[in-house]
């Protein structure tokens, strides 16, 4: 039996040296401080408030489709679920202090493992959800979504209200057991809504310990903001897109295990994500980021060769047509040239930015990629 783990360690970061070939690096010259801020002031916290204002939003859409389960309420429900799920997917770079605190990433859109068994076609997790425990808890009402398990997990976040609110049957199904499940999508709701509005809170007094903390070592704001897109480019390799098209199972097609299955929007998910990452480098576009970073550091042609690579992987996903789900089976090509390119970009966080800016990729990816 083949056993594959992507193993997610918690970030670690150390202090390094920069390597000889940063020459004519003038850490000092280059304002960091000037650059946080700008993260801080106009991509996080208000990337944060937005999510907190569009959960709003959905809370309200539920309510509505709760109380009446219907196509109408459904379709109105849908465009508040996917432009809420969208903006998550436009804050995933920032997945540390506050956010780190709270397990944002695993409680509210969990991405799973690989844990796969080519001989008995085992089990590939990524993106899924445990329909199981979501019914046994909607049966006996008795849960606790706040547990590091993997029924927790699994049957939260925005995976979960994907399947309760569009999977199969959904409507129907609010018509037997409704005062539980009715309950049930409420509570998750509720949770996810509660883990945001505790990370806004906690940037208020968190954006001076980040905007005071320049450095590259342990935990520090620029190690954390360059693992954090490497770690959502290994996401996007893996679970997003790699794995579901067979990377990892030789060439197995898992067409249900893509994000948000149901809602069918995995591709446009994949592209905000990435179109996100690279905001997230080049500092919004109008303020310092690490793009600007790495050019005082004389490393412009590695800037340009990510900006362009960014630009690239966003042409080649944008190019499959969604459901992916269908994709991966009708529009092999195209899925296989965002991949590689994928793989390309990941190379280049990975190693290339990572040496240069002198940030310690910390989290295993060991995934057999």
């Amino acid at each position: 039996m083949k056993r594959i783990i992507f193993v997610l360690a918690v970030t670690v970061f150390c202090a390094c040296s920069k390597s000889s070939d940063s020459g004519g690096e003038t850490p000092d010259a280059f304002d960091k401080t000037a650059m946080l801020t700008n993260y801080a002031d106009n991509l996080i916290i208000p990337g944060y408030t937005a999510l907190q204002q569009k959960l709003q939003v959905l809370q309200t859409a539920s309510d509505a489709f709760l109380a009446a389960p219907t196509l109408v309420t459904q379709a109105a429900l849908k465009t508040a679920y996917v432009d809420a799920q969208l903006q998550y997917e436009r804050i995933t770079s920032f997945h540390f202090g506050p956010a780190e605190n709270a397990l944002l990433d695993i409680f509210a859109n969990f991405s799973g493992s690989l844990d796969y068994n080519f001989n008995t076609a085992g089990q590939l997790t990524g993106f899924s959800i445990d329909s199981v425990s979501i019914e046994n808890n909607i049966s006996t009402g008795t849960y606790n979504l706040t547990t590091m398990t993997r029924a927790s997990f699994y049957s939260q976040g925005f995976p979960a209200l994907n399947y309760l609110y569009f999977g199969p049957n959904a409507i129907a199904k609010f018509g037997t057991n409704t005062a539980a499940r009715v309950k049930y999508v409420k509570d998750l709701v509720t949770r996810l809504k509660n883990l945001v509005d505790g990370i806004v809170t906690g940037w208020g007094t968190y954006r001076t310990e980040f905007i005071a903390n320049t450095k590259t070592n342990v935990g520090s704001p620029i190690g954390n903001m360059v693992n954090q897109m490497a770690y959502q480019m290994d996401l996007l390799k893996g679970p997003r897109i790699g794995w579901p098209f067979g990377k990892q199972s030789n060439g197995t097609v898992f067409a249900t295990k893509v994000e948000a299955y149901f809602t069918g929007n995995s591709v446009a998910l994949a592209v905000e994500n990435i179109n996100a990452l690279k905001k997230t480098y080049n500092g919004g576009g109008n303020g310092k980021g690490l793009s600007d970073y790495l050019v005082a550091l004389n490393k412009t042609t590695l800037n340009n060769d990510v900006l362009a690579q960014f630009d690239l992987v966003s042409t080649k996903l944008s190019a499959i047509p969604d459901p992916l789900s269908t994709s991966l089976t009708t529009q092999t090509a195209a899925v296989e040239a965002a991949y590689k390119e994928i793989q390309k970009l990941l190379t280049l966080l990975k190693t290339d930015v990572a040496s240069a800016t002198a940030v310690q990729i910390t989290f295993v990816d060991n995934d057999g990629d």
